[in-house]
């Protein structure tokens, strides 16, 4: 099988070579190094999301009544009522 890199086996022995490199008094130093790294990843992340939200400018207010410009057509909004005729 050569596309199954990673079975049970291979994962004891990778975890195995990890143990035997770094110690295992030194792993629970280097696990809490690591959290603590992404910890503050995080937190810069958060910090420069939350400066570009505080930096952009605020939206100019929109008007509800605008003046109508000059040359622009108007249009009658008023109905006509015809006559009946019977």
């Amino acid at each position: 099988m050569p596309f199954n890199f990673f079975t049970p086996t291979h994962l004891v022995i990778i975890l195995l070579v990890i143990v035997v490199l770094f110690g295992a008094k030194k792993l629970p130093s280097a696990a809490r190094g690591i959290g603590q790294s992404l910890r503050i990843f995080k937190a810069e992340m958060g910090a420069k999301d939350g400066k570009a939200e505080d930096t952009a400018p605020p939206a100019p207010p929109q008007q509800l009544n605008q003046a109508p410009q000059p040359g622009a057509q108007q249009h009658n909004t008023t109905t006509q009522q015809g006559n009946v005729q019977s």
